[in-house]
C-alpha cells in the first residue's frame, strides 16, 4: 500500500515551516511529502525594503528550501487550481508544463498578493514590494531616476523624476519610504548639479494615522521621525488616478512623478477563488484546528486563511504576519500528523509577541510584548527579532554582515540592470492572472490525476 501523499502548496513562512516540522514528526516512509513553490527559497518579506534600498543583498533574505527540507520533494511551479472533490491540484511548472498532483492531505499556504483597487492607472504604473524581483526593480528604477534627472536640462523632467510616491502607511510602506528616502538623500551628494531639495518622497495613506496597530504614541513617533527626514506624509488621502508621469491624489493634488510604489495592503492568493469554499474577505474560512470545513483532508493557514485568533477571542482573525504564519505552520504539521495517526487535532492559539518597525540607521519603533521602545533600543530589538526569525545560520550571518558593512562603508549606488527589460506592473511581477477557473480545473483534473502532465503552455511563473 502506497504511503499517504501530503501536498503543501506554497514555500513561504507557513508552508516551509509546516514541511520542516512534518519531516521531524513523521517516521521515514510514513508519508510522501511534496511542496509546490515557483521559487526554491523562502522569502523573508519583512526585510524586502532593505533589499530595495541596497542595504541587504537578495541572497540574505532568501532561505534555500533545500537547505531546510531534506525529505520533501519540491515541485518547481505554482498551484493554479484546486479540485477538492477529486483531491487534486493543478500545478503549472516554471517551464510552462501543467501537471495534476493528487493528495490525501492538502496544506494550503499560497500566501497573498498586493491588494489592488479599481483606480485608473494603478494596475499599469504601480509596482509592489512583495517579491525579490520587485525589490530589485525598485532599486534600479530609483537610481535610474537620479541618473536621468542629472542628465536632463529640462526643469519639468527633473521635477518629475525626483519625486516619488509610496502608497500605504503600514509597515511595508513606511519602511520602504524611509529606507529609499535615506538612499536618495545619500546618493544625490554624488550627482553634480542636482539640488537635494528637488528630491521629494510622498507617503500616502487613506487611514487617519500612520501604522495605527502601534498605538498613538509609537505611531506619532514614527511619523515624527520620517517627517523630520523630509518625507511628505499625507494621511486621509488616497490615489485618484495614475499615469506614466503623474499621480493624482484624492485631495486634488497632481504630483509629477515616474515612480509609484504600491503597498496598500494585501489580498489572499487568487488560488483561493478556485475552491468552492466559504471565505472571509477573500481569506479561506478555517476551523481553529486549521481545517477547512466541508473539504476532506484540507488544511489552510497563513495569509490566505481566516484563522480564528483564540488569544484575542470573539470574532478576531489572526493578522497576516510572518509571526503567525510560522507558528501556524508548526501547528498545521502537528495536526496533519495527528489526522494521519487518527488522533484528535489541537486548536491554534498564539499570543502576539509584538511589532517591530525598522526605519533605517539607528531609528526604529518597537513594541515587544507590549513594551514601547524608540530609537536605538527599538532598533536593537527589531534587528535581533529579524535575525532570530531567519531560519538558517548562513542567512543570519549574511544579513548581519550586510548591516555591518552598510554601517561602516555606507551605500553604493549601482544599477544592476537585471530587471531592465522586463514589464513592471503588479500583474507581471506577482502573476495574479495565472490562475484557472473552477471549470478549467475540473477539466484538467479529469485528463490526468496522478501527477500526469498535459501539453506545455506559455510560462506563467518566472
Amino acid at each position: 500500500m502506497a504511503a499517504p501523499r501530503i501536498l503543501i502548496v506554497g514555500g513561504g513562512f507557513a508552508g516551509m515551516e509546516c514541511a520542516h516540522k512534518l519531516e521531524k514528526i513523521l517516521k521515514p516512509g510514513e508519508a510522501q511529502l511534496r511542496l509546490v513553490s515557483p521559487f526554491d527559497h523562502q522569502l523573508y518579506l519583512p526585510l524586502l525594503p532593505q533589499v530595495a534600498s541596497g542595504v541587504l543583498t537578495p541572497q540574505s533574505v532568501a532561505v534555500p528550501l533545500r537547505r531546510m527540507l531534506r525529505h520533501t520533494a519540491i515541485i518547481p511551479g505554482g498551484a493554479v487550481g484546486v479540485d477538492a472533490e477529486a483531491k487534486a491540484v493543478v500545478v503549472r511548472k516554471i517551464n510552462g508544463e501543467e501537471i495534476v498532483e493528487s493528495y490525501d492531505y492538502l496544506v494550503l499556504t499560497p500566501g497573498s498578493v498586493t491588494r489592488q483597487f479599481d483606480i485608473p492607472g494603478v494596475d499599469e504604473y504601480a509596482v509592489g514590494v512583495k517579491t525579490l524581483a520587485e525589490a530589485a526593480w525598485i532599486r534600479d528604477h530609483v537610481i535610474s531616476q537620479l541618473d536621468l534627472a542629472a542628465a536632463s536640462t529640462d526643469p519639468a523632467e527633473r521635477e518629475a523624476r525626483l519625486q516619488f510616491v509610496v502608497v500605504g502607511g503600514g509597515y511595508a510602506g513606511t519602511e520602504t519610504a524611509a529606507y529609499l528616502q535615506r538612499l536618495t538623500t545619500a546618493a544625490v551628494k554624488r550627482y553634480k548639479g542636482l539640488d537635494p531639495a528637488l528630491i521629494k518622497w510622498h507617503l500616502v495613506d487613506i487611514a487617519p494615522k500612520l501604522m495605527p496597530e502601534l498605538g498613538d504614541r509609537l505611531g506619532e513617533k514614527a511619523l515624527s521621525i520620517v517627517e523630520r527626514r523630509g518625507l511628505h506624509v499625507s494621511l486621509g488621502v488616497s490615489v485618484a488616478k495614475a499615469t506614466e508621469d503623474t499621480v493624482t491624489l484624492t485631495d486634488g493634488r497632481v504630483l509629477p512623478c515616474h515612480t509609484l510604489i504600491w503597498t496598500a495592503g494585501v489580498a489572499p492568493s487568487p488560488l483561493i477563488a478556485t475552491l468552492s469554499a466559504e471565505t472571509n474577505r477573500g481569506r479561506l474560512v478555517v476551523d481553529p484546528e486549521l481545517t477547512v470545513p466541508g473539504l476532506d483532508g484540507v488544511f489552510a493557514l497563513g495569509d490566505a486563511a481566516a484563522v480564528p485568533d483564540l488569544a484575542k477571542g470573539g470574532d478576531a482573525i489572526c493578522p497576516p504576519t510572518a509571526q503567525h504564519a510560522m507558528r501556524q505552520g508548526w501547528a498545521a504539521a502537528k495536526n496533519v500528523a495527528a489526522a494521519l495517526h487518527g488522533q484528535p487535532l489541537t486548536p491554534y492559539r498564539h499570543k502576539d509577541l509584538g511589532l517591530v518597525v525598522d526605519l533605517g540607521g539607528i531609528q526604529a519603533v518597537s513594541k515587544p510584548v507590549g513594551v514601547q521602545l524608540t530609537g536605538l533600543p527599538a532598533q536593537i530589538v527589531a534587528r535581533a527579532y529579524h535575525l532570530g526569525a531567519l531560519r538558517t545560520g548562513p542567512a543570519r550571518f549574511r544579513t548581519a554582515a550586510n548591516w555591518g558593512l552598510n554601517a561602516i562603508a555606507g551605500d553604493d549606488f549601482v544599477r544592476t540592470g537585471f530587471q531592465a527589460n522586463r514589464p513592471r506592473t503588479l500583474k507581471d511581477f506577482e502573476k495574479t492572472d495565472a490562475y484557472l477557473t473552477p471549470e478549467e480545473v475540473h477539466k484538467m483534473v479529469s485528463v490526468g490525476v496522478d501527477g500526469s502532465s498535459t501539453a506545455p503552455t506559455e510560462p506563467e511563473f518566472p
